[in-house]
């Protein structure tokens, strides 16, 4: 099933590890504009790799990265390892740490095709095609994406926890969580890491764009390097958690509308003749309202809030290409019936669609709406997990966005090289 490699890690030097807080960044598609800034402000801030700046920022993400190496701001390790990443984290309301275990590695970039890497939601063009160019420009990945495995027997605990007794690093990152990563680089226990993943398929939990990118540049290079063995144009760098007795949080990404056309009573009609409309009083708490029933969803249009629910005779009408067990969920007829059924923007034109955005943060969705900025936003909830595999398991795609695991993994703690020079290693050790 899913072939793995440990990683020949770039990492920051040792003696900018008491700074590495200040040098470690959010992922390039959930850093907000505010953070973006305060970070370019620091020259070795990883974002100037994942997110560069400037009129031609593939271009200056190559510089710059070339500069750090040769500057010894970065240093490659001289053996692979299987890097180990435990998350501590508490959501508001929660008193007990939760922590969420994995590790790291380099996964092979396979093709959607060969289903030993299943997705679940639908990518943004031009973010993938950002992802390539920075690839090409830089043969260098900056952050993980993160991928589950299912594995009910918890294979690898022991080693991983042995490992988090001697820990590289440890911070306390921009989410709040406290970031902890160590290494193993004993072949023997390495063989026991590819052997239990290459017994599975990894469902993508984050990181559609980067790794939809990832797989792209191996077909490019599909020709280079015909004698190589293990090609680094081949993977992609993975953060692998196990869904089983892992603390896997999913919190829900409600949307933004911009630039509606309809007078506000002539789009309430509208929505009526698909959903029950009740007037909601306090907006405030329409971000901490729990919508137990399905097929229901806040809105906030202009100065009034609203619940609305869809009809349940109206469920026929409603993606009926799609199996069951995804078009009866709620991201799925919202972005049926509201943005294409009523607004008509098709589902193609959704993915590329400047008036649909996509926000976390509740206070930013009224913030939007009352300042005049945003015609609507739609407050969902989340997905659970069970439902994301059992997308998975139909080969179908939610709408983008549909998922926002929490927490993130973070950008900058090690960079995996895919530079067939730096790449290069006897991997065969590893395999028993």
């Amino acid at each position: 099933m899913a072939e793995i490699l440990p990683i020949k890690a770039w990492r920051y030097a040792e003696e900018l590890t008491p700074v590495l807080e200040d040098l470690t960044s959010p992922l390039f598609d959930v850093v907000s504009e505010r953070q973006r800034q305060k970070l370019y402000t620091n020259p070795l801030n990883s974002i100037h790799l994942s997110v560069p700046q400037g009129p031609d920022p593939t271009e200056n993400a190559a510089f710059t990265l070339k500069s750090w190496k040769e500057k010894g701001i970065i240093h490659q390790d001289s053996l692979p390892g299987i890097y180990v990443y435990y998350q501590y984290f508490r959501l508001p309301g929660e008193r007990g740490e939760s922590c969420r275990k994995g590790f790291m590695a380099q996964i092979k970039a396979y093709d959607w095709s060969e289903k030993m890497i299943l997705r679940h939601e639908n990518t943004i063009v031009s973010a993938v095609n950002d992802r390539i160019d920075l690839l090409r420009a830089t043969e260098f990945q900056v952050s993980p994406t993160h991928g589950l495995y299912v594995d009910e027997e918890n294979q690898l605990d022991e080693f991983m926890d042995y490992a988090m007794e001697s820990p590289l690093y440890e911070l306390d990152d921009y989410q709040g969580v406290r970031e902890v990563l160590s290494v193993i680089q004993d072949p023997a226990v390495i063989a026991i890491f590819l052997k239990v993943l290459s017994q599975k398929q990894v469902i993508l939990a984050d990181g559609h764009h980067r790794l939809e990118g990832a797989i792209e540049y191996r077909k490019e290079a599909a020709n280079q390097f015909p004698e190589a063995k293990w090609k680094g144009s081949d993977y992609h760098l993975m953060y692998l958690t196990n869904t089983q007795g892992n603390h896997l949080k999913i919190l829900p990404t409600h949307r933004l509308f911009y630039g509606l056309q309809l007078p506000k009573e002539e789009f309430l009609e509208k929505l009526g003749e698909w959903f029950t409309i009740r007037k909601f009083d306090d907006s405030e708490e329409l971000g901490s309202y729990s919508f137990q029933r399905k097929w229901s969803f806040g809105l906030v249009l202009e100065d009034e809030s609203f619940v609305i629910k869809l009809k349940e005779e109206k469920f026929s009408e409603v993606r009926n290409d799609l199996p069951d067990v995804v078009r009866k969920l709620d991201l799925v007829i919202l972005h049926d019936v509201v943005f294409d059924k009523i607004l008509g923007i098709p589902g193609t034109i959704q993915r590329n669609s400047n008036q649909i955005m996509y926000e976390r943060n509740f206070s930013r969705c009224m913030q939007e709406v009352r300042n005049g900025k945003a015609s609507f936003a739609v407050v969902t909830r989340e997905l659970e997990l069970s439902q994301v595999l059992e997308v998975c398991e139909t080969g179908e795609v939610l709408p983008q966005k549909s998922t926002y695991f929490y927490p993130k993994a973070l950008g900058g703690l090690l960079f995996g090289s895919i530079n067939q020079t730096e790449f290069e290693f006897d991997y065969g050790a590893f395999f028993e």
